[in-house]
């Protein structure tokens, strides 16, 4: 664990995503091919087809597309969460840009998700540059050793070097008596929530309880208390 951590030098964030188009048939006739070709790596038992396994193109960066970026941080003893979110991926980025390049640029700036290094940092990255956005310094990984890169990650911190499974955030959260963000939507249902009920509020606060369900995870990591409801502030 790292107990000299600076949590004011963190910058804690989760995404949502959702499939590009609402529909398969939506597709132009080229990314229907490409899907198609995907589907065939992610056949099961229940969804055989490209169109049954559609519901699942959010998760990659070429098939899906950012709708959320929930970001908080600590402020003395404040922690404030902010939201950039909306129907224009391209917009939310650029803002989300502006935050990194205006405060999260020097050598002991850190960013800190929840299977980051996986998904949230990669995803925002490739979106960024399939949008024509310039990548902040933070998000400029390539060429980097492990030591130089700034990212976090409570599900690598869990592992404690073991390499063989997935722990997801609410199974964390439970067993170390954190609220869990869970108590309204999970990601199996940020889909329809935005496509069918068109409820991006809804997810945008599903997002930020998962970004203070982070921090307050990282608080347990570092054997700190929690951060309580009078100290959260929504910018």
């Amino acid at each position: 664990m790292i107990y000299n951590l600076n949590l004011s030098k963190v910058l804690f964030l989760d995404i949502e995503t959702v499939p590009m188009q609402q529909h398969y048939e939506d597709l132009s006739d080229a990314m229907q091919r490409l899907w198609n070709k995907k589907a065939r790596q992610l056949k099961t038992e229940k969804e055989s087809t490209p169109k049954e396994l559609y519901g699942r193109a959010g998760i990659y960066a070429e098939f899906g597309k950012i709708i959320v970026i929930s970001v908080g941080y600590f402020n003395g003893t404040d922690f404030r969460l902010k939201s950039f979110y909306g129907d224009d991926e391209k917009i939310l980025l650029e803002e989300f840009a502006e935050l990194l390049n205006r405060h999260y640029y020097n050598p002991d700036d850190l960013l800190c998700a929840h299977n980051g290094k996986e998904f949230d940092f990669p995803y925002i990255a490739r979106r960024m540059v399939i949008n024509g956005i310039e990548l902040p310094v933070i998000l400029q990984i390539a060429g980097k050793k492990p030591w130089e890169v700034k990212h976090l990650d409570t599900m690598e911190l869990w592992k404690f070097g073991d390499f063989k499974s997935y722990t997801s955030l609410d199974l964390l959260t439970t067993i170390f008596n954190i609220p869990t963000p869970k108590d309204d939507i999970d990601g199996s249902m940020v889909g329809n929530v935005y496509w069918e009920e068109k409820n991006l509020e809804r997810i945008k606060n599903y997002c930020q309880k998962d970004v203070l369900a982070i921090a307050q995870l990282m608080r347990r990591f570092l054997n700190q208390t929690l951060i309580r409801e009078d100290q959260i502030v929504f910018a």
